[in-house]
């Protein structure tokens, strides 16, 4: 879609009042990619931006949107808890990382239903718990993993802060020892849409498609790379429907996942029309495009 996009802006670059960027999102899933395009400066002289996700939770023809918060602020983590092993006759003689394991997880989820304001939406999830490899043998330590969400920075930095206080003390009370490791790549800030980028991209996509089409979504709690750009500069980020009238709806994460071929139209042109309007109604700022340097990859 961004490519069908880039032919319909070539096609009419004498009529662009600016220069459009456009960019891709490599590593997207997990990996922290757009923090390393940033660095390598891929948005120096950009004004704006405004991304684009498909959904087939919303029909053809039809986008969905909201101003402020989007998408949550989400980091992964991993606890190894060390204890002793032993035979599951004599227990007696160990030191249980399982049981210890077991009570982590636990008072983990107390984080969020005792300790966060409930209208302050927070996640904790485990979703990894790997330990022993017998059913008679108490294994000498065992690994647990998940995620943390949350829709403001300050909330997410005191989950954090205390996953691994938790991790640790209740660790300590059945007398094992914890080692918790969060993956910075991982860490991805809120992403939210700037609320004049919101209204621009209610206009032209009420114009292409009819207002009657514009879904003002809820937040999800779903983390998103495209948020270290609009941390940075103001951005918009919405999801374009592609669900077909027939058939079963599968999410992009499932292995049944199919790509409705027929959104490609729509895409294209509400990235086209969103950068032209956008640089119509707000002369660039810049003199000259930003320097490119290019690279042949093997």
């Amino acid at each position: 879609m961004l490519l069908g996009a880039a032919k319909m802006l070539q096609h009419n670059q004498n009529d662009l009042q600016g220069t459009v960027v456009l960019i891709f999102q490599p590593a997207e899933e997990g990996g922290g990619g757009a923090k390393i395009m940033l660095d390598e400066g891929a948005l120096d002289n950009v004004d704006a931006i405004f991304a684009l996700h498909v959904t087939a939770r919303v029909p053809i023809g039809m986008v969905a949107s909201r101003p402020g918060p989007i998408s949550a602020a989400m980091g992964f983590f991993e606890a190894v808890i060390n204890g002793k092993g032993g035979h599951a006759a004599i227990p007696q003689h160990t030191v249980d990382p399982i049981l210890a394991a077991s009570n982590v997880i636990v008072s983990l989820q107390h984080l969020v239903s005792r300790e966060a304001d409930p209208l302050d939406s927070q996640v904790v999830s485990i979703a990894k718990f790997q330990g022993g490899g017998a059913f008679n043998v108490i294994p000498d330590s065992v690994t647990i993993g998940g995620t943390f969400r949350a829709f403001s920075k300050e909330s997410f930095l005191q989950l954090r802060q205390r996953i691994e206080e938790v991790i640790s003390k209740q660790a300590s009370v059945q007398r094992c020892n914890a080692t918790v490791i969060f993956d910075e790549r991982s860490m991805y800030p809120v992403n939210s849409n700037n609320k004049e980028l919101h209204e621009h991209f209610r206009k032209v996509a009420g114009e292409i498609l009819g207002f009657e089409n514009i879904v003002e979504m809820q937040p999800q709690m779903g983390g998103e790379d495209f948020a270290f750009f609009s941390e940075s500069i103001p951005g918009l980020f919405f999801f374009l429907g592609m669900k077909e009238t027939e058939g079963a709806v599968h999410s992009g994460h499932s292995p049944y996942f199919r790509v409705n071929e027929d959104v490609f139209p729509y895409g294209a042109a509400l990235h086209a029309s969103l950068a032209t309007t956008y640089l119509l109604q707000n002369p660039t700022k810049h003199t000259s495009p930003p320097e490119v340097s290019y690279r042949d990859e093997l």
